[in-house]
């Protein structure tokens, strides 16, 4: 493990993996560095991979109020640490944060996997309201399982995942998510002119057997993205084997 400070001093902790041009990976809701590790295993052959603990999470400090922007600073310490320019790769809401990064930071090439954005017409008024309201009560088992129905994970599978350990530590963390995927919204569920400003060239994938509104919402970022390739996964769900996505991305990432 190494470590970076943040510009408003909080602590981000980081694994480094393998040698060639760097690929810094951002997790999504609920997860830590070590759940891109066989991500990192894969792509270690040909790349310097770097995988970290979003700030509140892991080995990483925190500092309060959160403020979307810290996380893309957050990011920048992790580029100047690698030497100042890298691939980004974000999976669902980390794919979010890695497209507000890509707009003010040097990345040569941008993955968006899933970014889980509402429809235009979306409502996003409520905002995972329950969930943030069971993490401000202390019930961070109750937030996680709310929040995991809300992605449309079965009520058992949901109680699973919930009760595993570790996994309720991080629920605070999702008024994080929550603030990643409301930045650069003006009306609907999709922040188009955010999106409009990624100008690397980025890749868009989706696999075929995901939820539907997944699907929808990367293939409406794909229509809004300047300089972009769409990809599916076929039948593949929004967690993704490692074995099977390295590939497609090694692929990106040469060309």
């Amino acid at each position: 493990m190494e470590k970076v400070t943040s510009a408003d001093g909080t602590t981000i902790a980081y694994d480094r993996l393998g040698s060639g041009s760097p690929v810094i990976l951002v997790g999504g809701a609920l997860c830590d560095r070590n759940s891109f590790r066989p991500l990192a295993d894969e792509l270690a052959s040909e790349y310097d991979v770097i995988t970290y603990d979003r700030r509140g999470r892991g080995d990483s400090g925190d500092t309060t109020p959160y403020d979307v922007r810290r996380e893309v600073e957050d990011i920048a310490a992790l580029l100047t640490a690698v030497g100042g320019t890298a691939a980004i790769y974000g999976h669902s809401s980390g794919a979010a944060l890695a497209a507000i990064a890509a707009v003010t930071l040097p990345f040569g090439k941008v993955v968006m996997h899933e970014p889980p954005y509402g429809p235009d017409d979306a409502d996003t008024s409520d905002d995972g309201g329950q969930v943030l309201e069971s993490i401000r009560e202390g019930r961070n088992q109750e937030a996680v399982e709310r929040f995991l129905l809300m992605t449309g994970m079965p009520k058992e599978a949901a109680e699973q995942v919930a009760a595993a350990p570790g996994v309720a530590d991080l629920a605070p963390t999702l008024a994080y998510d929550f603030a990643v995927m409301g930045h650069g919204l003006d009306q609907g569920g999709t922040p188009v002119a955010l999106l409009r400003s990624v100008t690397p060239d980025t890749l868009v994938l989706a696999g075929t057997a995901t939820a539907p509104f997944m699907i929808d919402a990367a293939r409406r970022v794909t229509a809004i993205l300047p300089n972009v390739t769409y990809a599916d996964l076929p039948d593949q769900h929004h967690a993704v084997p490692p074995e099977l996505l390295a590939p497609v991305l090694k692929e990106f990432l040469r060309g």
